[in-house]
């Protein structure tokens, strides 16, 4: 017989578990459906489902392993999609009201890999609209709150992702980051996520493909999960130009790290960035718990330039690239957010461009340089614990008003304009007990050694209570109603079947 639990196990142990016959992808689909309707309509994370052609696949799936044929690395997983990438007959809207009917007639180059492996997509996963932003709401499908108290903001642009696997919906899912969409929500959450170096995990939706700032990776509740999930995803395609060929046993066993060896620097802020001060004191407590266990734990300076500007005009390329057509059609089309997106990219110049080119290099160059003296730089991966999803974005720190709806984003961003591997992964909790995630930067391309670091400190975190990763209280969950629907102004057309024209009905969007 089953047990109840069956989906808080890691995807590591289910596909082992598949593999050896000790459980069925069928029995394992039905848990994560039941899960999913337990909890989905308290966090709203999951929205378009195709559960039918999912159990259809689990059931192949099934006759595969009694076959004793050859099975892929993600033989069997249910796996949850951002809805930002497109997905072969299932709704893809990208969290705006332009593509509420969009249903692509073939999955792109991400999610065909992931069912390549063995993957089975059971649904879409909430995102903003267009990805713009750190918190997960649109007018399409509502809001995601936070596992942990469901009136407060999953963050995003992935936190449908993040909540979803926190509460064991799915054992895997997807997700992409340009700001720090993969590490954000999953620090508000209490998982693991990981932005790669570009060209790792091929991207095939971004319309300019040279750009290094927007990547997309894996999310998972453990380290071991999300190596799982990059194994099965990376390595070149001919969509990205910047992808390349990964040696076939880069990500199946990390090195084994003696954390004893390690030198670490850690800032609070970068010398730039906003930081709420009690976030300031948490990041404090936890790096002095880590410093007897490392050879060396110091502070670093750095010199970013005017890294916010940069930011800004790259980041600003990208939106005017993907939403020209949107808003020259019909500006009141897009959101708030995504409107100011673009029509900051519009009034920029070629001159702008240029600078921005020039001033990433000079960061790229000067960031790279500390990495002689350290082998990984830790950070606070949020500057304040979750704040109500009800709340567009984040206006200021310690009240200091804040630039734009984007700048509470900088303790990433600016990794992301170093294009260095980063993850975020759960650290306890803050002084609101909500989680904390702790932002780990590896050197220059060594996505490998990062991942065998973070691996390392997981087995130190297990080990401390007050490191830990948190838990969300599911029965205090399941009685919270936090209107997370009571955004939407138009329930969409929902995807049920692909296979038939008969949808499901629209007035459940958030399933």
């Amino acid at each position: 017989m089953l047990e109840q639990n069956i989906v808080e196990k890691s995807a590591v142990e289910l596909r082992r578990l598949i593999g050896s016959k000790e459980i069925s992808p069928v029995e394992l689909l039905d848990a994560c459906i039941g899960r999913i309707e337990a909890l989905n309509p308290h966090i709203n994370a999951v929205t378009a489902t195709c559960f039918e052609r999912a159990r259809r696949e689990a059931a192949d799936a099934e006759a595969a392993v009694l076959a004793g044929r050859r099975l892929g690395l993600l033989h069997g997983l249910p796996i949850g999609i951002k809805d930002l990438e497109e997905t072969e007959g299932l709704l893809t809207t990208y969290g705006s009201p332009i593509y509420r009917h969009n249903i692509p007639d073939k999955d792109n180059a991400l999610v065909a890999r992931l069912r390549a492996a063995g993957a089975i997509v059971a649904g879409k996963t909430n995102v903003p609209e267009m990805g713009a932003g750190a918190n997960t709401r649109n007018a399409v499908w509502g809001a995601t709150g936070n596992p942990f108290n469901p009136l407060l903001n999953a963050g995003g642009s992935s936190g449908g992702s993040a909540a979803a696997l926190a509460v064991d919906m799915l054992p895997l899912c997807s997700g992409s980051d340009t700001g720090g969409s993969l590490r954000i929500p999953a620090a508000k959450c209490g998982v693991v996520g990981f932005r790669p170096s570009p060209g790792v995990v091929p991207s095939e939706r971004k319309l300019l493909g040279w750009t290094p700032i927007s990547v997309v990776g894996p999310m998972g509740r453990t380290m071991a999960d999300v190596l799982l999930q990059l194994r099965a995803s990376a390595g070149m395609h001919a969509a990205d130009p910047l992808s390349y060929p990964i040696v076939a046993d880069a990500f199946s066993a990390p090195e084994d790290i003696d954390l004893s060896e390690l030198r670490i620097g850690y800032t609070e802020d970068f010398g730039i960035c906003e930081v709420d001060d009690d976030i300031r004191k948490v990041f404090r407590s936890k790096i002095e718990a880590l410093r007897p266990h490392v050879k060396e734990c110091s502070p670093v300076r750095f010199d970013l330039g005017d890294a916010h500007r940069c930011f800004d005009v790259i980041r600003a390329e990208s939106f005017v690239a993907g939403l020209d057509a949107a808003y020259k059609h019909d500006p009141a089309s897009l959101g708030p957010n995504t409107r100011a997106n673009y029509e900051l990219g519009a009034a920029m110049t070629l001159a702008d461009c240029a600078w921005a080119q020039a001033e990433q290099t000079r960061l790229f160059r000067r960031f790279q340089a500390l990495f002689t003296d350290y082998d990984l730089i830790l950070s606070p991966t949020t500057p304040v614990s979750p704040f109500p999803w009800s709340d567009l974005f984040l206006k200021q720190v310690n009240g200091i008003a804040l630039e734009n709806y984007y700048r509470w984003l900088s303790l990433t961003y600016v990794v992301t304009l170093a294009t260095n591997p980063a993850l975020s992964m759960p650290c306890g909790s803050d002084h609101k007990h909500m989680p904390f995630g702790l932002q780990l930067i590896g050197t220059f391309r060594a996505d490998a050694h990062l991942l065998a670091c973070a691996s390392a400190f997981e087995r130190l975190f297990d080990s401390r209570p007050e490191l830990r990763r948190p838990r969300p209280d599911l029965e205090a969950l399941k009685a919270t109603d936090a209107g997370l629907t009571a955004i939407v102004t138009h329930p969409p057309r929902s995807q049920g079947d692909p296979e038939t024209d008969d949808p499901a009905p629209a007035s459940r969007p958030a399933v």
